[in-house]
């Protein structure tokens, strides 16, 4: 086995004396495990930190062996580990992506947007610029995955306007009018995860919570719960960045 690909650092961990077990995510070979040689040194950890983007050279003997991981640094996002809010953001979407998707199978769109909100965080660390991309990633990645959401019309009356609920147990949209009576046993809905476009913050915290909902439901258990502490601090942090 050899691949040779450009790559984003997801995870690494320490593996013996020197080494790290590393996970990162190609866009046409999925997520890939390799073992770096080296990787705890003083000149390595700094390349191996989540959301960096290496070129990677992958061998191994069989296709059921660690493969040897060898990196090149082609852009660093180190920097951002230093902003706490930033770091906080990166820390939760690496490990939901480390840990979601099955090894070695590609998800092209998940790639690219992927690096869509890095680069959103990196140009706006303050969470504003990207707290939209971080909620639309999420949705990408639960449709990617089999749990997208039915956000188009209305699961009890078919219309396709004024939705602004989502059932916790379908996943399918509701309506304004559908909803009455109900609507604290639903989600809300905020326009942007439909529509498009800026949104504030109120809607924005309301995204996180419909997204992380499904996550925690339907990807985020079992032994994969594990992220769903750093969406957590993440989202506490986002909420003192409101106030």
């Amino acid at each position: 086995m050899h691949l040779r690909a450009q790559a984003v650092i997801l995870a690494a961990r320490a593996h013996g004396e020197h080494g790290s077990v590393v996970r990162a995510f190609t866009r046409n070979d999925g997520v890939q495990p390799g073992y770096v040689r080296g990787g705890r040194s003083r000149a390595m950890r700094p390349i191996l930190q989540p959301a960096n983007l290496v070129l990677g050279d992958w061998r191994a003997r069989t296709g059921e062996q660690l493969a040897a991981l060898t990196v090149e640094l082609v852009h660093s996002r180190a920097a951002l580990h230093r902003e706490p809010l930033a770091a906080a953001a990166i820390e939760w979407v690496a490990a939901l992506t480390a840990v979601s998707l099955p090894e070695a199978q590609a998800y092209p769109r998940i790639f690219d947007a992927l690096g869509g909100v890095l680069d959103a965080i990196e140009a706006a660390p303050a969470a504003r610029g990207w707290a939209v991309a971080l909620v639309r990633y999420e949705l990408l990645l639960l449709a990617e995955l089999g749990f997208g959401l039915d956000l188009d019309r209305c699961v009890a009356t078919g219309a396709t306007d004024d939705l602004a609920f989502v059932s916790p147990k379908s996943g399918s949209a509701v309506s304004r009018g559908a909803a009455q009576g109900y609507e604290e046993r639903l989600l809300a809905l905020p326009p942007f995860v439909r529509v498009g476009g800026e949104a504030d913050w109120p809607d924005i915290l309301a995204g996180v919570a419909l997204t992380g909902h499904f996550l925690a439901r339907d990807i985020l258990i079992d032994r994969r719960a594990e992220p769903l502490a750093a969406r957590a601090r993440l989202i506490d942090r986002l909420k003192r960045a409101v106030a």
